[in-house]
């Protein structure tokens, strides 16, 4: 059964506008954003996801070894030792096409999920990107009753942070042109990483509901609530958000803000209409939401949304999806092309 958009929202689920300061005054220029930019910032982050690990004053690419991989065409691979102060570490593996580079990249934070199969990978470098991919859970565990000195979702966040640190120290990538994405509690820790670090050129967020791109105050039927994914899953989250559970109206934010952070730099949610759990139709709100913000940059071409049928995977659909996005927003190209091919309303 397809989701219909959820109804407009009442008063009490109307979502707080991106455009007004807490001074009550409009945001009508662009020159006003960078300050009302760093107020959605303080206004949702800390109380969403808790405290971050410290920004450490180095990272290090340790390379540890390289090879060539030949079922995926003799695709050049490195895997490298990521290191923050020298303390905490993880490995990035970083798969490069053909060809001398700078090559753009997606970066992606599921190698424990192995959703990005050697198929995915061969399109990813026939298309002529990289890819390079870590494993979050090397950052901070994800079992809930796990008593961590941040949230995992904070923490998996900051470990994209290190991989763009660790992916500017190659030759063979464009620092300029990295992507980042992930699925479902991958998503949610990819929208926030692109939304805390601005060198992030497109952000992707698939399948991400509640704490992602999913609306906490505006559902779809059999939607995830912030009561459901705080009691399953409180490691995620910040130790006070769950005191907003069943009464999301009092929050100061709701999942736009993380949207508008990352304007005005690409945004892409993609989403399926039959994983009601992550709210499709609730990522609609949040998407329309926050393309005030965009219009407002002069940047509404890259900001994104679509929806396929289906449910919660991370699915070769959706890869291919990313990569035609990549193609408009690191490419200059296929603007048209994207718009005709995908759904862009649930």
């Amino acid at each position: 059964m397809t989701p219909s958009p959820s109804p407009s929202p009442s008063p009490a689920t109307a979502l707080p506008d991106l455009l007004v300061a807490l001074d009550g005054k409009p945001v009508t220029q662009r020159s006003q954003w960078d300050a009302r930019r760093r107020e959605i910032h303080r206004l949702s982050v800390p109380l969403a996801y808790g405290d971050w690990p410290a920004v450490p004053t180095r990272t290090s690419c340790e390379i540890l070894h390289t090879a060539t991989v030949r079922r995926l065409e003799s695709a050049r691979l490195w895997t490298c030792r990521v290191l923050a102060d020298g303390a905490h570490s993880f490995t990035l593996r970083v798969f490069a096409p053909a060809g001398d580079g700078p090559h753009a990249v997606v970066l992606n934070g599921d190698a424990c999920w192995h959703h990005a199969t050697d198929d995915v990978i061969a399109d990813i470098l026939h298309r002529g990107y990289a890819f390079a991919q870590f494993n979050r859970v090397e950052i901070a565990p994800d079992m809930p009753g796990t008593r961590l000195p941040v949230g995992a979702l904070a923490a998996w966040a900051w470990g994209y942070h290190r991989a763009v640190d660790a992916l500017g120290q190659l030759d063979l990538v464009d620092p300029t042109r990295i992507a980042v994405v992930g699925h479902s509690r991958g998503g949610k820790a990819a929208l926030l990483a692109g939304a805390t670090d601005e060198r992030i050129a497109l952000t992707s967020a698939n399948n991400s509901g509640a704490g992602g791109a999913g609306c906490l105050r505006v559902s779809g039927p059999g939607a995830e609530t912030l009561a459901d994914v705080t009691r399953a899953f409180p490691h995620w989250f910040g130790p006070h958000l769950a005191a907003y559970a069943g009464r999301e109206h009092a929050l100061p934010f709701d999942q736009h803000f993380l949207k508008a952070l990352v304007a005005p730099r690409a945004l892409l949610t993609t989403e399926a209409l039959d994983d009601h759990w992550a709210n499709p139709s609730g990522s609609w709100h949040t998407h329309q939401a926050a393309r005030a913000v965009y219009e407002l940059l002069g940047a509404g071409e890259r900001i994104a949304i679509t929806f396929r049928p289906g449910g919660h995977d991370h699915a070769p659909t959706d890869w291919t999806t990313l990569l035609d996005y990549c193609d408009v927003a690191l490419r200059g190209h296929g603007a048209q092309v994207f718009s005709k091919r995908y759904r862009q309303s649930p």
